[in-house]
Parts: C-alpha cells; sequence; structure tokens
C-alpha cells in the first residue's frame, strides 16, 4: 500500500495522489479515491479523465469507454477523450470506430499530432486486413504479398493506453454560468506497431488412403503442405524494402546472402560499411516498389525485377532493379542486384 502525504489525508486526496497511486500499480485503490473525489465533484472533467485511465489500465474497458463517451458528449471541443476512446476501440479491434474517434479529435483539434500518428496506425490496419483478404481471394497476387510483407514490418501490436499528469489543483465543478477548465493535455505513450496480419495459410495437400489388402494396411503419411516459393521471394523483396525504409541497418543487412556480390568489385566489408552510412543517416527514407515479377531460376534460386521509387529529402529517384536470390538456411536472400532496365 502507498502511504498518503499528511496534507492529502487531512484535506482529501488530490488527483495528483490519485495519479501517484496508479503509477505506482495500486489500481484498485486509485480508483476507490477518485470515486471519492468525483462524489464531491462529480462535473470535474480531470478526475472523470482520470478514472478513464484508471479503468483502462484495469482492463475494464466498457467502463472506461463509457466515461470517454461522456466527456465528449459534454466537452466535445476537447480532442483527448476521443484520443483515448479510439484507444480502446483499437484494442478491441473496432477499427473502424476508432477511425471516426481519432477524425474528431482531429477535427476539433487539427493540430493535435498525437491524434494523427494513431489515425495512420488506423489506417495501416485497415490495410493489412484488406491485403490479407486479397491474399486469400488470390494467393499468387505478388503486388499484395509485397504491400502486406512491408505493413508487417512497418506496424505492431496495438495503441498504448494513454497516461495523463494530473495537477496537484482539482478543476472546479460546473455551474450555470461557468464551464469547468479543461483537462490538461493527454501525454500519449508512443504507439506501438499494430498486430500484423495472419500469414496465409496453405492447405495441406489431400492425401487418398491405402486400399485394405490381406495385409494390415500401411500407415498413410500425411504430405507436407505444398510451397509457393514466387510467394516466399516476394515476401523477402516486401520484407528487404520495409527494413530499408526503416533505416532497420541489421534487418536490411540481414536481407544479403553470405555470398554476396557487391557491386563495383567492392569488398563485402567496405559494401557494408558504406551501406551502414547511407541506411542510416538523419533524413528519413521512403522505399516502394511495382511491378515485381519474380522468376524461378531453380529450386534454389530466383530472380526479382521491379521498379523502385526512392525518396529522402529533397532527393527522389525512379529506376528498374533487378535482384537475384538464392535460397540458403531456408530463406530467400540477395545474391547480387543490378540498377537499370
Amino acid at each position: 500500500m502507498v502511504a498518503l502525504a499528511p496534507s492529502a489525508m487531512a484535506g482529501g486526496d488530490t488527483l495528483q495522489d490519485i495519479h501517484k497511486l496508479l503509477k505506482q500499480g495500486q489500481r484498485k485503490q486509485a480508483l476507490t479515491q477518485v470515486d471519492k473525489y468525483l462524489a464531491d465533484k462529480p462535473k470535474d472533467a480531470q478526475g472523470r479523465f482520470l478514472k478513464g485511465l484508471i479503468l483502462t489500465d484495469l482492463n475494464r474497458l466498457n467502463e472506461a469507454a463509457a466515461v470517454f463517451q461522456k466527456l465528449t458528449e459534454d466537452y466535445p471541443e476537447l480532442p483527448e477523450p476521443y484520443n483515448n476512446l479510439a484507444v480502446i476501440y483499437a484494442q478491441q479491434k473496432h477499427y473502424e470506430k476508432a477511425k471516426q474517434a481519432l477524425e474528431m479529435a482531429i477535427r476539433t483539434h487539427p493540430s493535435y499530432a498525437t491524434a494523427h500518428e494513431n489515425l495512420g496506425d488506423i489506417y495501416s490496419r485497415l490495410a493489412s486486413q484488406a491485403y490479407d483478404k486479397a491474399l486469400q481471394l488470390d494467393s499468387s497476387n505478388t503486388s499484395a504479398q509485397v504491400k502486406l510483407a512491408m505493413i508487417q514490418n512497418l506496424i505492431g501490436n496495438n495503441i498504448s493506453p494513454a497516461t495523463v499528469a494530473a495537477t496537484s489543483k482539482p478543476v472546479e465543478p460546473a455551474t450555470a454560468e461557468t464551464k469547468p477548465s479543461a483537462p490538461p493535455p493527454v501525454k500519449v505513450a508512443e504507439t506501438k506497431p499494430i498486430q500484423p496480419a495472419k500469414a496465409i495459410e496453405t492447405k495441406p495437400v489431400p492425401v487418398t488412403p491405402a486400399k485394405v489388402v490381406a495385409k494390415p494396411p500401411a500407415k498413410v503419411v500425411a504430405k507436407p503442405p505444398a510451397t509457393n516459393p514466387s510467394a516466399e521471394v516476394a515476401k523477402a523483396v516486401g520484407t528487404w524494402a520495409a527494413a530499408w525504409s526503416s533505416r532497420n541497418v541489421k534487418a536490411y543487412l540481414a536481407c544479403y546472402a553470405k555470398n554476396f556480390d557487391p557491386p563495383g568489385r567492392q569488398s563485402r566489408a567496405k559494401w557494408e560499411a558504406e551501406r551502414r552510412v547511407r541506411v542510416d543517416k538523419p533524413a528519413a527514407i521512403h522505399v516502394t516498389i511495382e511491378r515485381l515479377k519474380v522468376t524461378l531460376e531453380g529450386p534454389d534460386k530466383a530472380k526479382a525485377h521491379f521498379r523502385q521509387h526512392y525518396r529522402s529529402g529533397s532527393f527522389n529517384s525512379s529506376t528498374g532493379k533487378t535482384l537475384i536470390l538464392v535460397r540458403q538456411d531456408g530463406k530467400w536472400l540477395i545474391q547480387q542486384e543490378r540498377v537499370g532496365n
């Protein structure tokens, strides 16, 4: 249990004291104290907002959603309750509702960066679902395979619940003439990537039972699921492009085979040092590919040709590129890369 300061015990728990209990993991005690606080100040916006955060932390999401929903009705000009309502909808996988709540947050406060970032995560999750559905309908769609792989590398699990630093001075309840002060700005924890879409499942090859003969039937062994090498190559190319775009040097270099042949007769060490500097440079990098064509040249070798669009700072380029990939240790890795049509 957390001991309260004497001033808090003498004059009642302040929002700051309650928030300290929440930060220290004393969620149930924090909820009890915030309910006492709201019993005296039922219209206090900060207290209600803090109660929503406590309920979210207790995973009582429906109750928390009700608190934030009522706040959006009483204070439609505030973006934070809409944002936190969207956080709960995202955790419940109600992505359309989350999108609508975030759009309302942005409508009330167009410069609210957190809502814009969370909306981007929701759009990515919806796109992931759409690409996954497209691949269920047509598993040979290499364009959808690449886009899905890129999204899976750029998004993660769920949007994290927001946190707020409560002030020591509570907001006064509303009167007939005056509205309560607005809650303090919400400090939202860094959003985590959204759950990637499920990998495409391949159906096992049906097995015909052996005919019954005089002897006991032989034991039937199921064949392993069929693989799609072209799809695997397309996914490897998407992973490479996503690692480059996110400036993940380790993941980017891991896409190259041990026997990769660097261009210009460079040594592997010199080429890696040069790529580390260029991939990890301060400016943002955006790499997209289109018109991907995969050609198998053997069971463990393939060629991938596509149009590459690169943007970093004020520099833009668009060029044809060909990657020669080989299968090593069960993975498709880049052995050569050539620029040009």
